[in-house]
């Protein structure tokens, strides 16, 4: 190929035709072939074990594409979780962290990497639409070592499932503490298998007012644009500050502490009600390039790990596999 005739023709177009020509190359990149699914579940002692490479069982949105630049590849993941999760006496960030993983084998990450002026308190939010971080159809994007992650709702899993459309409590993966995560689905009565399902609300708002400005913050009204937009404010929805609550479900008879993904924010869970694995730290740059979640290189999250206590229903068995 001629380079210079190349660079010749590129210099020539106008910035119109030069944005199509990216949007091309990257949807031709897009569709080159990536490794097939893998994902095993397994269980033995007092432990499940999820081992995958990322790889969704569903046609995944092309990348690179417009505001996320990364490939899809394989990873070599091993996460471990409790069969029997305890509640601890003190929630724990998942900042930094994979969430959890969904049956499929591709992880959750509820937060971003991306921050105003490098500020960590005003962290941007990946489901909001205020920020472009090219999450496609399936609320998904890919980090730069090639992770394809799930930030809200996996809409090509749960279709592979059978759909969630109230008819059932759908299963869709487990956090990091062992305690399942489900949709928004659950029984109008928490301990009543009996009651009729309904779609739990996340009990959080937008705070009122403006955030503070200058070097302090970016100022504007609370609209979505970041994290700390919200409030938690117990008893506005169905879920606790965890997204979360203990109730029946078809997988536990009777009655665990599960996590529901809901429609709006935090949409996934921010913090663990349970101790997380150490399988579900990790670290690198976040999606928008270097100084990723949790700062620089990324940090595991703060290790506030207490003495388990009873909390609701007692977690029951584990599903059968």
């Amino acid at each position: 190929m001629n380079t210079r005739l190349v660079h010749g023709a590129l210099r020539s177009l106008k910035p119109m035709h030069l944005r199509f020509v990216f949007l091309l190359m990257c949807a031709i990149a897009g569709a080159a072939e990536v490794a097939r699914h893998f994902v095993a579940i397994s269980t033995e002692g007092t432990q499940r074990t999820i081992k995958a490479n990322g790889i969704p069982d569903h046609t995944p949105g092309r990348f690179p594409r417009r505001g996320n630049p990364n490939s899809i590849s394989a990873q070599s993941y091993e996460f471990h979780v409790p069969l029997t999760p305890a509640v601890a006496e003190r929630k724990t960030s998942a900042r930094g962290a994979w969430l959890g993983v969904a049956l499929n084998g591709v992880p959750f990450e509820a937060g971003t990497g991306e921050f105003w002026n490098g500020r960590h308190e005003w962290n941007y939010e990946a489901m909001g639409g205020h920020l472009d971080l090219g999450l496609d159809e399936h609320h998904a994007h890919v980090q730069p070592t090639g992770a394809y992650h799930y930030h809200g709702l996996p809409v090509g899993f749960v279709q592979r499932l059978g759909g969630d459309t109230g008819k059932t409590m759908r299963l869709i993966g487990y956090a990091a503490d062992g305690f399942p995560i489900y949709s928004a689905w659950a029984h109008s009565e928490a301990g009543s298998a009996d009651s009729a399902l309904k779609t739990l609300r996340s009990s959080y708002r937008l705070r009122s007012g403006t955030r503070p400005s200058g070097n302090e913050g970016p100022g504007g009204k609370y609209d979505g644009t970041f994290t700390a937009d919200f409030e938690y404010a117990a008893g506005a929805g169905d879920l606790d500050e965890c997204n979360g609550r203990s109730g029946v479900t078809p997988e536990y008879p009777g009655g665990t502490y599960y996590y529901c993904i809901t429609a709006d924010f935090p949409y996934l869970p921010r913090d663990w009600r349970g101790t997380p694995d150490a399988s579900f730290f990790k670290s690198g740059p976040g999606p928008g390039g270097p100084g990723g979640m949790g700062g620089p290189g990324g940090r595991r999250p703060r290790d506030r790990r207490g003495p388990p206590r009873d909390f609701g229903f007692p977690p029951g068995p584990p599903p059968p596999q």
